[in-house]
């Protein structure tokens, strides 16, 4: 057999063989052949690194959040810049430059502090937050047993797991009766889902789908998939084919237009009232402009349920109501607000999501798994028949793997992960979460609305709200201006806004993030204003009485 790579450091002088070749090395250097590939393959390959190993995985195994206070985004603020300068050399060395232990000293000592400690408490600016402890041991056991979800041969039991979790969140969105899912939860011929890689895999699925089913067999034309768009949209007499969604919707739209072959400019934006919720009487009207038109098809209208600016959630039964007299398919981006659904209190919030065809909702946001988890769930158990891929190697015709209704190939296992955390927390345990988020983020906004140097201007449905800083001198000229004078005042206060989040942020105690929004839907322009997302379990009302403070001090130091 060849040899491989890998590492290990000889002791003193020693000699390997190559081929026919005897290659020298001196005191400490490392090399590689199949010796060192076996040994470091299976196991750390010297004490030292097993040590270093052991050292820092039992702390970010067993005191995670003291690890993550101690290691992680402890530097000054170092500009991306700069850190680039470090990270420039593009040769991959021909041997080992490292033993494992000096690997994992680097990224705890070098990379960790220059990293964002998102599980702060004092991190409220995106939707990135800390985790239960207990997902880092999942999330290791995962990789460990590497399994292939795209097929039943790499993955057996896990790809059964997988239905089973999928038809758990199904329940929770569409609750259809228990026959329903005695039928579809292991049947092979169906699919009541997938997981993805986030929420814009699970968008571009939706909308994949939407489109394909918008265009059925018709004459000399059997699929989009078999004969492409130009031919479905001819022999359809179609000239144009759009997705309407709110002003608040998620770029993640726009790629999908993109890669569907619609175009960006297919993806319409509908006005949204003051409360940054759709406009049902403008999203009718446009409805009926389309159908003017003429040779215009829509393919899907998305309701929001969670903005990602705002927090807000459209009128999801209403929204229902039209695209069920349109016959139009009917998707709801709940990528940040589907687990409300787990809490008894505010699952009504979500009233109408139950109505909808097809549903994203992301795993690594209030379900609180590590990155890289999506879902999309469909209420028809065959939608995801108008995607079906096959391959001779992996997933032939009548394959029953669900592989070849994913527009991913190879994914882990986060079914895994997803199944454990709803044993370990419960539904409870996530309401729990989800309660306080919302709770804090309410009153947030009260000690906002307090302060006389800041301004709400979005309140919170969910846990997500935005709010700026207007000190008084500049309130007393808004209440007054009109026309242009009221907009170079928004301006300057949209360069105070700027400085204070981008001050606060450089200082490295806290975080919020910011965004532009329309005060109200008839300005020609935009405001700065600073964005929270509480999601974190242990932001206290104090530790938000500390970020306004800091706030302001920052402001009175100009």
């Amino acid at each position: 057999m060849s040899s491989s790579f890998s590492f290990f450091s000889l002791p003193g002088n020693s000699t390997w063989t190559q081929g026919d070749k005897n290659i020298r090395k001196t005191d400490g250097q490392l090399i590689a052949n199949r010796k060192s590939l076996d040994r470091v393959f299976i196991r750390p390959y010297d004490e030292n690194s097993k040590k270093t190993l052991v050292k820092y995985m039992e702390q970010i195994l067993f005191g995670l959040h003291d690890f993550l206070n101690r290691h992680v985004g402890v530097t000054e603020e170092i500009s991306i810049t700069e850190l680039a300068k470090s990270y420039m050399d593009v040769e991959i060395s021909d041997h080992p430059q490292k033993n494992l232990g000096q690997v994992i000293e680097d990224i705890i000592k070098d990379i960790a502090p220059k990293a964002v400690n998102v599980a702060s408490p004092y991190f409220i600016g995106h939707m990135t937050s800390a985790l239960p402890f207990f997902m880092v041991h999942l999330k290791a056991i995962t990789a460990a047993l590497n399994q292939n979800l795209i097929k039943m041969e790499t993955s057996k039991v896990l790809a059964v797991i997988e239905r089973q979790v999928l038809a758990k969140i199904h329940c929770l969105i569409f609750k259809q009766s228990q026959a329903f899912y005695r039928a579809h939860v292991q049947n092979t011929r169906t699919a009541l889902g997938a997981f993805t890689s986030g929420g814009t895999t699970a968008n571009i699925t939706a909308m994949w789908v939407a489109r394909n089913q918008l265009f059925p067999p018709k004459d000399d034309f059997s699929t989009i998939e078999e004969d492409g768009l130009f031919k479905a949209m001819s022999v359809h007499q179609t000239d144009r084919v759009v997705i309407l969604v709110s002003r608040r919707g998620h770029y993640s739209l726009r790629k999908a237009s993109g890669i569907l072959g619609l175009g960006n400019r297919n993806i319409i934006a509908v006005d949204v009232k003051p409360d940054h919720t759709i406009d049902i009487d403008k999203l009718k009207q446009t409805i009926q402009d389309l159908k003017q038109e003429g040779r215009t098809k829509i393919a899907a209208i998305v309701g929001i349920a969670g903005a990602t600016e705002t927090g807000t959630i459209d009128p999801l039964q209403q929204m229902a109501d039209i695209c069920e007299q349109e016959h139009i398919h009917f998707h709801v981006d709940a990528a940040w607000g589907g687990p409300i659904l787990l809490s008894h209190t505010y699952a009504r919030l979500l009233s109408g999501i139950e109505r909808a065809d097809s549903v994203t909702i992301d795993g690594h946001k209030q379900f609180y798994m590590p990155m890289g988890a999506g879902m999309v769930y469909f209420k028809n158990a065959k939608a995801l028949d108008a995607i079906a891929y096959h391959a001779r190697y992996v997933n032939r015709k009548g394959s029953v793997d669900l592989g070849i209704k994913t527009l991913e190939g190879s994914r882990e296992a986060a079914c895994l992960i997803l199944d454990a955390s709803l044993k370990i927390m419960g539904a409870k345990g996530y309401a729990l979460m989800i309660d306080h988020g919302i709770e804090t983020a309410r009153a947030f906004a009260e000690k906002i609305e307090e302060r006389p140097e800041f301004e709400l201007v979005t309140r919170p449905v969910l846990n997500i709200l935005t709010y700026r800083l207007v000190p008084m001198s500049f309130r007393q000229k808004l209440a007054t201006a009109r026309g242009e004078e009221r907009k170079r005042l928004n301006q300057e206060l949209d360069e105070i806004n700027i400085r204070i989040q981008r001050i606060q942020r450089e200082a490295g105690k806290s975080f919020v993030s910011r965004t532009r929004l329309k005060l109200v839907p008839e300005d020609d322009f935009m405001v700065v204003v600073l964005r929270s997302v509480i999601m974190n379990p242990y932001t206290t009302e104090a530790i938000l009485d500390d970020i306004l403070d800091e706030q302001e001090q920052i402001y009175h130091k100009f």
